[in-house]
């Protein structure tokens, strides 16, 4: 009926607004109020107004300056009930009067704006914070999710969320965290917190840990976006760069991960006609900026590296055009820059392409069974160079042992039938 699609229409707008300009919203109001649960809880209102209100009113020209305008106009009404707070309500008053007539073209305060959300990515991942709470908080405020999607990507409660988020916003208030942009070293240290907790949110996305789901999509995108949002917002920093090179490469694979009845499919098998061609283009776009800027002597590291080797794969036409050997070098320069297990898995699996099966055995046997004794990465790795060089029974035993770890019901299914193969192949 026509009033219900005028209503569906307003309330998808509505929605668009929201996940579009949510960042800015709360960006700007957080540094007008210097506080950011009431900044969030302003951005709410005014979100619950325009559900309201939209479908009997009609969509507004620049629904995100419609946003703006009722959110200001709601803290000056907050603060006009706190006596205490008068003087913040003449400020107001005086921010409202000079800009809402800039408010509708919201183009002229780019600057301005960007600038909030930068702010507001980096107290979202303020050092006071819980690695939990930074997902969270940054998924809320930056990302715009609600609760309930937050909830289902990272497979918890709302509840468990929502006390996440009220305690990550209470932390920030007993540190007395500012809006500013930290400088200096602060900085740099932040800005590894906040390029961290990105990418956490997109392997998530990209590789559930856990639940029935291989992948999670709508997480990974999410991700990206927001890897896409801070490069925007820091276009001379290589590693910011290579971030979002790095997941828009690997996210380009997204839909060619899954067979047509749901199975995983590995990297080698993949129909390449699927992935994401806008995709890859904005990652090497995004790489090859960051290419430049490290020509010029600034410093890059995992992720222009990482986003390196995703570069190899992008730009083989198939499997067997993968320059291994490339990557594999690669790798050996990622495990001088940033060591560790799950690096050096890696790298076991690139000289295993590259040199052979027992060139990846020998890396592997090098890592420590105890940095990863709780993960399915190790054995599932050796158990596939097994299969390679034809050691078919402890292959399957290795790809059993894998299968045992995880938690994920798609890669369960997916190393058990690999284990299954080899059995077959014994019984050749």
């Amino acid at each position: 009926m026509p009033a219900e699609t005028t209503t569906d229409a307003a309330t998808d707008a509505v929605h668009a607004a929201w996940r579009a300009d949510s960042a800015r919203l709360v960006g700007a109001l957080t540094r007008m109020t210097r506080d950011v649960e009431l900044a969030a809880d302003l951005a709410q209102d005014a979100l619950v107004a325009a559900l309201e209100q939209w479908p009997v009113t009609g969509v507004p020209e620049n629904p995100t300056a419609w946003l703006m305008t009722t959110a200001k106009r709601r803290g000056i009404d907050h603060f006009r009930r706190a006596d205490n707070l008068r003087r913040k309500v003449t400020e107001l008053e005086a921010a409202v009067r000079g800009e809402e007539a800039q408010v509708p073209d919201l183009e002229s305060q780019v600057d301005h704006i960007e600038d909030d959300v930068l702010r507001l990515v980096f107290l979202s991942c303020h050092p006071s914070l819980t690695a939990d709470s930074r997902v969270a908080l940054t998924l809320r405020l930056v990302g715009g999710l609600t609760t309930a999607e937050i909830a289902r990507a990272l497979l918890t409660s709302e509840s468990t969320v929502g006390q996440r988020i009220s305690r990550a916003k209470r932390t920030l208030a007993k540190a007395g965290a500012t809006f500013e942009l930290p400088t200096g070293q602060e900085r740099t240290d932040r800005l590894d917190d906040v390029m961290a907790v990105v990418y956490l949110i997109f392997n998530e996305g990209y590789t559930a840990t856990a639940g029935d789901d291989w992948m999670r999509p709508d997480l990974a995108l999410e991700a990206t976006r927001l890897a896409r949002m801070l490069a925007s917002l820091a276009p001379d920093e290589p590693e910011v760069l290579g971030l979002q090179a790095l997941l828009e490469l690997q996210g380009s694979r997204v839909r060619a991960r899954l067979s047509p009845t749901g199975e995983p499919v590995l990297l080698e098998d993949q129909d390449r006609s699927q992935w994401d061609r806008l995709m890859i283009r904005r990652g090497l776009a995004a790489l090859a900026r960051a290419s430049t800027l490290a020509a010029s002597g600034t410093p890059v590291g995992r992720y222009f590296l990482q986003a390196s080797i995703a570069a190899e794969h992008a730009r083989a036409a198939t499997a067997a055009d993968t320059d291994w050997v490339r990557i594999a070098s690669l790798y050996d320069v990622l495990a001088g820059a940033a060591p560790g297990p799950v690096v050096e898995v890696n790298r076991a699996v690139a000289h295993g392409r590259a040199y052979g099966p027992s060139a990846g055995l020998d890396v592997l046997a090098a890592v420590d069974p105890a940095d990863l004794s709780d993960s399915p990465l190790v054995p599932s790795v050796r158990g596939d160079l097994l299969e390679r060089e034809g050691s078919y029974a402890n292959a399957a035993a290795a790809f059993e042992v894998a299968a045992s770890l995880t938690r994920n019901e798609g890669e369960r299914a997916l190393l058990e039938r690999r284990a299954a193969e080899c059995r077959l192949r014994l019984a050749e």
